[in-house]
This record gives structure tokens, C-alpha cells and sequence, in this order.
């Protein structure tokens, strides 16, 4: 909550904030800015971040191999994934076309197949089919949501990028690299925890007023943008901490 939440003695409603997520720069025309939002770059780079985790804990660490794996998860997640998410239900409203999102979303998929299966071949094949099937049945909401929940998303965008990154370096799987996907597991579903409640905050809830009183009893109230920033900050804080720490333990594998 804010330092210093509006007092008063009456009750107040909120206002919806505007923009349908912090990071979207878009203004529903389809050009360049809603492009760009469509990558969710902040959650991107923070699941990027597990891939490089990941591959750190494998010695020596193959560079090489490394940019591979962040390329084709770049391509299957931060593209092909947000792109076929927007197409279905239009979280992010852009004004992208429809046929231009699948097209994307269906290239981006396909090409960090190919990007997996140039590096790995078929000791790789098993990683690319079931990465494939996560973007596709999470994003489309595939067998009645099954997979678009909580566990489903901490599983598809924490522990496999995780597992994915350690395993492309020397095709193997250790008990650090679990321990280290479990953790991943936990920060995604906590991402997602966080997140889902800022977004209905921005893009459903129209009338939000949260009533309190202080110890003296003083009644105080807050708006809906009080109560988002708050989840945001701690997203934002995250987001770019575990960047930092990636950076890190990359550069201490070296």
C-alpha cells in the first residue's frame, strides 16, 4: 500500500487505470509502439533470465550454446507466445491485425524448433516438442484451459526455461538444476499471482475502493491506481533484479 493513502470520511470510487498493462507503450493503431508491447518485455527478460540461471550451473559454460537456447526461447516465448496470446481475446488491445499475429506467432514458434533442433538435434527433440505444446495449449487455452492456470504457467515459463538452459549446455540434468527449476516454479507462479490481480485491477475492475481505518480510527480509502502500484512495483523490482542476477552468474561461470 502507499506511504500516505487519501484520507477522508466518505467512501470514493476508483477510476480504471487506462493503459491495459505498465509496460504498454501501444496506442491500438497497429504501428511500431504496439508491436513492441506485444513482447511484454519485462516478463520476457525475466523468463529469458531462468534460461541463463540455468546454463550457468552447467560447467564449463558454453556460451555459444547459451545464445542459442536465449534466442529460441525468445522466439517461442516472447514473441511466438504474446503473439498468439494478443490474438486470442486481445489482452494488450492492439491494433494489430489478426492474420499478422498468427502468421508471427506460428513463424516464431516453428523457428525456435528449428533454432533447438540445429543445436541439439534429437537429444533436443523431446525439449522442443514439449516447449511447442506448452506456447500452444497455454496460449490458446488448448483441452478447456487445462494448462492456463497458475501451475500450468509456473511450470511452462519458470521450470522449463530453467531445465532447458542447463540441459542444452552438456545434455544432462542435475539435482541443482531441479532445485533451481522448483525455484523458478515458485517465482512464475508468484509472477503470475501478482500480475493477474494487476491486470483485472487495469483492465476489468471500473468501481474499486478498499475502506480501512487507522489504529486512532481515522477512515481512509483507496483508489484502484493506489492499490495496483504496490503489485506493479514488486513486478517491476523482480523483473529486473532477476536480469541483474542472470548477468551475474553467467559472468561468474565464465
Amino acid at each position: 500500500m502507499p506511504d500516505q493513502p487519501g484520507k477522508t470520511t466518505g467512501v470514493t470510487t476508483g477510476t480504471p487505470v487506462a493503459r491495459p498493462a505498465f509496460y504498454v507503450s501501444g496506442r491500438g493503431d497497429g504501428g511500431w509502439r504496439d508491436w513492441l508491447s506485444l513482447l511484454h518485455p519485462p516478463y520476457t527478460a525475466w523468463h529469458l533470465s531462468y534460461v541463463a540461471i540455468g546454463a550457468s550451473l552447467a560447467h564449463p559454460i558454453r556460451l555459444d550454446r547459451l545464445g542459442w537456447s536465449l534466442l529460441a526461447f525468445f522466439l517461442g516465448v516472447g514473441i511466438g507466445a504474446h503473439a498468439l496470446d494478443e490474438l486470442h481475446g486481445r489482452p494488450l488491445q492492439t491494433g494489430v491485425p489478426g492474420r499478422a499475429l498468427a502468421t508471427v506467432g506460428i513463424v516464431a514458434v516453428a523457428g525456435a524448433a528449428v533454432d533447438g533442433w540445429l543445436v541439439g538435434g534429437l537429444r533436443l527433440l523431446p525439449f522442443i516438442v514439449v516447449g511447442a505444446a506448452l506456447v500452444l495449449a497455454y496460449n490458446l487455452e488448448w483441452f478447456g484451459g487445462l494448462v492456463h492456470n497458475s501451475a500450468g504457467f509456473a511450470a511452462s515459463w519458470g521450470a522449463f526455461p530453467a531445465l532447458t538452459g542447463y540441459y542444452a549446455q552438456h545434455w544432462s540434468i542435475s539435482v541443482a538444476a531441479v532445485v533451481v527449476a522448483v525455484a523458478a516454479f515458485g517465482l512464475s507462479w508468484a509472477q503470475r499471482t501478482l500480475s493477474t490481480s494487476a491486470r483485472w485491477l487495469r483492465r476489468t475492475a471500473h468501481d474499486v475502493t478498499l475502506s480501512a481505518k487507522t489504529a486512532a480510527g481515522t477512515p481512509i480509502t483507496l483508489t484502484a491506481g493506489e492499490v495496483l502500484r504496490p503489485l506493479e512495483v514488486a513486478l517491476k523490482a523482480i523483473s529486473w533484479s532477476l536480469v541483474m542476477l542472470a548477468v551475474g552468474v553467467v559472468l561468474a561461470a565464465r
